[in-house]
């Protein structure tokens, strides 16, 4: 199994995390985004969106992070991090969701124009992101984790860029729960820690 990542990706990140607690062997091959290593077209035959990450699982690709934790979930985890009855599916499927909207297009969008040069509107993002950590704070206040009572896929999607927020200058001090949660997973056997993370910085 290989796995294309940039390890300043939080996106990247995701994987690595979930297949180091599932205690699966895999390769890294890192990709340079700054050479843009990911538009050239060996990439692009893995990913055609030339985005970081991408899975090779014996020729089976598999591209995006959410699309890559629920291959490895389901293949690799079964039914304690991905469920396949109705309910609890989809309550592990609405955060999924959460952590490509509000959390993508206000935290990670805040951290790349901070850090990376993207284009957008920093204050913007940030107040999106401010959003999506009310929300988090409000759920983890009475819950320890995203979904199910346990841990599963639904935090490992949200964890990287709130754990980054304040890559983005968006203090987590005023969010309790969050720091629990985040302390928890982090508690977790198999946890590995992104540098970003441990140094708060891009």
């Amino acid at each position: 199994m290989k796995l294309y990542v940039n390890e300043r990706s939080g996106n990247s990140y995701k994987p690595r995390l979930l297949l180091s607690m599932l205690g699966v062997p895999y390769e890294t091959i890192a990709v340079d985004l700054a050479k843009r290593e990911q538009k050239q077209p060996d990439f692009l035959k893995l990913n055609p969106r030339g985005q970081v990450p991408a899975l090779d699982d014996a020729g089976t690709v598999i591209w995006d992070s959410t699309a890559i934790l629920v291959y490895l979930a389901r293949k690799y985890g079964g039914d304690a991090w991905l469920p396949v009855q109705p309910e609890p599916m989809a309550k592990v499927m609405q955060w999924l969701s959460f952590a490509q909207n509000e959390i993508h297009y206000g935290l990670q969008f805040a951290r790349a124009i901070q850090h990376f040069g993207r284009r957008g509107d920093l204050e913007e993002c940030r107040a999106y992101g401010r959003t999506a950590l009310a929300v988090l704070q409000g759920h983890l206040a009475n819950h320890p984790w995203l979904a199910l009572g346990r841990i599963t896929i639904a935090d490992i999607a949200c964890f990287p860029y709130v754990a980054m927020a304040p890559d983005a200058d968006i203090a987590l001090d005023e969010y309790p729960a969050i720091g629990a949660w985040t302390d928890r997973i982090k508690a977790q056997r198999g946890f590995i820690p992104l540098a970003a993370i441990k140094k708060g910085v891009a």
